[in-house]
């Protein structure tokens, strides 16, 4: 389907055109029309299937039938972290720059009094906020939401695993009429997200899309088994000098190990920065926008980047450590192969992360498939035994999945 067909404003078709994008995905398909003729919607699709546009668009194209003269804010996004949201701002940006929208931050990381003080000049017709915050403002009787009309919620999966579901529901509680609401995941599974848009919505429109346990159809994913640390940093270093690694994120578990990782790739003369949660705003900012623009080839990141974080051409994830749950390799490798675009997810397993490895098959559906580099392959005992059961068990399924002879 073309987006022309899902009667957008010319001038949004073409702030669409600017950003490349031709045709409507999946998930906005279904959602624009749902949310532009004011039914709530469930939308449940995995990383990387124009989400965030498919909320934006309706918001936007409201403003533009209807322009807001109330002096209240109509539109409230809700975004688990503020990395998340300012994506969201980026988008909004992006796609209504023919009428510039009036939007609020209401994020951690800067003066409230300050976000609040702003919001209120610009007379704002969007508030895009982080629930600690805003909750915060709004019990301090510094935020009017009674003009709210349509709530988006995203990453609702994330927001309810990091415990942010009462005070969603405090703040909407605060808006004191009826409003259309959209909820946003990428799974429906094991955080009560189901419940949760039990509570939230009205006969809403589910869109059950590309759930986050499949594994991505433009993602080539594979593993490669690791001897030691030694091993594990000269793998790292034959993907990033490959003539196809254009820009890479690298994922670590924990932020020491981002730290000495970013330290090995810099000591090898690799463009590298880091990115954690330790940063403050303004540099995490700075530094997805070298990222973005091309300025630095590799970030080494732990999961705070692994949500909202939307830079295009992104051709390798790798994961030098393996995460602890399926959930987030999900959200990790959803950062390549986005927009019809391919990309590579690369596992670096060592023997102590044969188990993590184990979840993330369980979580996916299915093994994943072991790959050696050219005078690389590993040595020990544990990951040649590994190796040789996940040949076993691909050997298996291929005669399962056979055509029966006659």
């Amino acid at each position: 389907m073309q987006f022309e067909d899902l009667f957008l404003d010319d001038a949004l078709l073409a702030a669409i055109s600017r950003s490349g994008f031709n045709k409507a995905t999946e998930v906005q398909q279904v959602a624009i029309p749902a949310l532009l003729s004011g039914q709530d919607v469930l939308a449940c699709a995995a990383t990387g299937t124009g989400k965030t546009a498919a909320f934006i668009l309706p918001i936007l194209q409201k403003l533009m039938d209807e322009p807001n003269h109330s002096g209240k804010a109509q539109f409230l996004v809700l975004a688990p972290t503020r990395e998340l949201a300012f994506q969201i701002q980026h988008v909004f940006h992006q796609l209504g720059q023919s009428f510039k929208p009036a939007i609020a931050m209401l994020t951690g990381g800067a003066s409230p009094w300050a976000q609040v003080q702003h919001a209120q000049d610009k007379n704002c017709d969007i508030i895009i906020a982080t629930p600690g915050r805003l909750l915060s403002l709004v019990n301090d009787d510094s935020v009017d939401l009674t003009g709210i009309n349509l709530v988006i919620i995203d990453e609702a999966d994330r927001m309810l695993d990091m415990g942010q579901g009462p005070d969603v529901l405090n703040i909407l509680a605060n808006i004191g009429q009826r409003f259309q609401a959209g909820l946003f995941s990428a799974t429906l599974a094991g955080s009560g997200v189901r419940i949760f848009a039990e509570e939230l919505l009205k006969d809403p429109q589910e869109i059950l899309l590309q759930a986050a346990n499949q594994q991505a159809v433009n993602i080539t994913q594979e593993v490669y088994l690791c001897d030691n640390l030694e091993h594990k940093q000269a793998l790292l270093m034959s993907f990033i000098e490959d003539a196809d690694c254009l820009r890479a994120l690298v994922f670590c578990n924990k932020k020491t190990r981002a730290e000495e990782v970013c330290d090995f790739l810099q000591s090898r003369n690799i463009s590298a920065q880091l990115l954690h949660g330790d940063f403050d705003q303004s540099v995490r900012r700075e530094r997805i926008r070298k990222f973005r623009s091309g300025q630095i080839k590799v970030t080494v990141a732990t999961d705070v980047a692994s949500r909202g974080l939307d830079v295009a051409d992104i051709s390798h994830v790798i994961n030098f450590d393996v995460p602890f749950r399926g959930d987030l390799y999900i959200h990790r490798i959803g950062r390549t192969g986005r927009a019809d675009k391919t990309g590579y997810a690369i596992n670096l397993v060592e023997p102590h992360d044969h188990k993590n490895l184990q979840r993330i098959e369980h979580h996916v559906g299915g093994p994943l498939k072991v790959c050696k580099r050219k005078g690389m392959a590993p040595k020990g005992k544990s990951n040649k035994a590994l190796s040789k059961t996940k040949a076993e068990k691909s050997r298996y399924i291929a005669k399962k999945d056979r055509p029966a002879e006659d």
